[in-house]
């Protein structure tokens, strides 16, 4: 007759090796995390439902029936398989491999991702990531995403929130023949009479209004012009090109700034803000891919 129609568990034949393996049901009892009198009682029921005796026990010792050695013998195969397969899951798990999906945006891949991303691939050859280029907010657990990357203020509070990189700022960029052509810019007011570069949110749909502010003072401006665009990248090139004022993050702007080819305006009105952060759902259970890709970016603060 077959085990299982005995109504035999494998909670209590695991059990029954492991005493018989440490001749010792105190020592057991520690190995399976449960007390000395519940692991007697799982023996007992066991032998019921064989209907023999498995183990000798007195007061000193334990031992083996002749019963007991030959299921010992009988499970040891299956027991070993068990065994094997469960550290290959443990390795698994604590391996850093698979695929690691992050949401992000252009800028915040050329800031913080790009600058570690050798190095974690060399470091993590079984690993694999994924990015997803993308302006708008991501919801991570319903989209499969293992973390996201973006500004400050546009993380919900219920994710978990590392700061990455340094603070930012924006700049008012423009041509040195495009600002010989127009009237100077010295309040962001001004900027109403000028050839604006928008940007359009895809998400809300809604055009950006350049926010300012300088001692204490906020200016919002919803600012005009003949082109608009919804790739901050673009907007760059166009202003590059002499087709108006961009409103640009200030990394960004720097070698241009340098050799002369961008100058920036009402720079007193763009002060630092908060920068990028890494959000995510839980510290608890978190993959081991992801743990590593933390404690990358976390050295790098």
């Amino acid at each position: 007759m077959k085990l299982h129609d005995l109504g035999v568990s494998l909670d209590d034949l695991a059990a029954f090796a492991v005493v018989s393996q440490s001749r010792s049901f105190t020592k057991a009892a520690a190995s399976l995390k449960t007390s000395t009198s519940n692991l007697s009682h799982t023996i007992r029921r066991l032998e019921t439902q064989l209907g023999y005796r498995v183990l000798q026990r007195n007061s000193r010792s334990v031992s083996t029936t002749e019963a007991g050695d030959e299921l010992l013998e009988i499970l040891k195969p299956a027991l070993e398989n068990i065994g094997t397969a469960l550290e290959t899951l443990e390795e698994s798990r604590d391996s850093v491999s698979g695929t690691l999906r992050l949401t992000l945006t252009r800028q915040a891949y050329e800031a913080v991702i790009r600058p570690i991303l050798p190095g974690f691939l060399a470091a993590y050859p079984r690993a694999t990531v994924e990015i997803s280029i993308d302006y708008a907010y991501r919801d991570i657990v319903a989209d499969g995403l293992d973390a996201g990357i973006r500004l400050g203020e546009k993380v919900e509070r219920d994710m978990i929130a590392l700061k990455i990189g340094s603070e930012l700022r924006m700049a008012v960029v423009a041509t040195p023949h495009y600002i010989a052509q127009f009237e100077t810019i010295t309040h962001p007011n001004d900027l109403m009479r000028h050839r604006c570069i928008n940007y359009r949110m895809i998400a809300a749909n809604a055009i950006y209004a350049w926010e300012f502010e300088r001692l204490g003072q906020e200016v919002t401006v919803p600012v005009t012009g003949p082109l608009t665009v919804s790739e901050p990248d673009l907007m760059l090139q166009m202003a590059l090109d002499g087709l108006g004022v961009a409103f640009i993050l200030d990394h960004e702007a720097a070698p241009y700034l340098e050799d002369g080819r961008l100058v920036r305006l009402i720079e007193e009105w763009t002060p630092p803000f908060p920068g990028f952060y890494l959000y995510y759902l839980s510290r608890r259970q978190i993959r081991p891919i992801l743990a590593a890709f933390l404690s990358m970016l976390r050295s790098r603060r």
